[in-house]
């Protein structure tokens, strides 16, 4: 039976500064292709920003993508759980690329078990702002008026929202904070609820593994980390998942 590789919050950006990081990204693709790695699931924010036109795509991604499209030339299932920062994805990850797209929470199935995947935006509780500023920019009509937008300009807008945004709700220690604590709740109370055996998420960019109560015995919820920071990830190698946290 093939790997599967998870990953999450990549954050990948289009300046030339972090094109270093595309590479060093690409790379660990390659490390991860077939035959060894059958599936390949990014738990959201893959991109910094990620909007999809009808007739554009942002140049600054493209060999990135085109890592993935050889992942699925390959053979590779690809699949992409969609978070904050990349909610817009569709038409041309799924058309072009071969991406499964999950706009929500999704169940994948891992041998005997099925898991239970979320990016983990919009769980916190405290935060009533984000699933307003959410349904909003989902909504057809305003997709369609930011797709007026010339691509350099709504590149240049998020690139400032996203800065300002990370700067002011980045807590000191990202494993205690409000994402870290209100994921870990979330993935209990489906454990404890039986409506999971496993939960992964993403969004905290807080490397996670660790056992809580079922129904039945005990289930596991694991928080993949980030890639732009700790260069975590998940690994199921057929029976078992093991987190991989070279910073640690």
């Amino acid at each position: 039976m093939s790997k599967t590789l998870i990953f999450s919050d990549v954050h990948l950006k289009v300046s030339l500064e972090d094109r270093p990081r595309h590479r060093e990204f690409i790379a660990f693709l390659k490390d991860h292709a077939p035959p060894e790695f059958g599936r390949v699931i990014c738990v959201g924010d893959l991109f910094d920003f990620w909007f999809e036109y009808k007739h554009a795509v942002f140049s600054g991604y493209f060999k990135v993508l085109r890592a993935f499209a050889e992942l699925r030339d390959a053979g590779a299932e690809l699949h992409l759980i969609c978070g904050n920062h990349d909610f817009w994805a569709g038409r041309f990850l799924e058309d072009e690329l071969g991406f499964h797209i999950h706009k929500n929470a999704v169940d994948l199935p891992f041998g005997g078990q099925t898991v239970h995947f979320v990016h983990g935006d919009g769980i916190d509780p405290n935060d009533r702002v984000y699933p307003f500023f959410k349904s909003i920019a989902r909504n057809p009509l305003a997709v369609s008026l930011f797709r007026l937008i010339h691509p350099d300009w709504a590149m240049g807008i998020a690139r400032a929202v996203s800065h300002s945004s990370r700067a002011l709700k980045a807590p000191p220690d990202p494993a205690t904070g409000p994402s870290a604590l209100a994921l870990r709740a979330y993935a209990r109370r489906l454990l404890a609820e039986g409506k999971a055996e496993t939960v992964i998420c993403g969004h905290a960019h807080a490397p996670t593994h660790e056992t809580h109560p079922t129904p039945g015995g005990e289930g596991t919820y694991i928080n993949t980390g980030d890639w732009i920071g700790h260069r975590s990830c998940t690994v199921w190698d057929g029976e078992a998942f093991h987190l991989e946290d070279p910073r640690v």
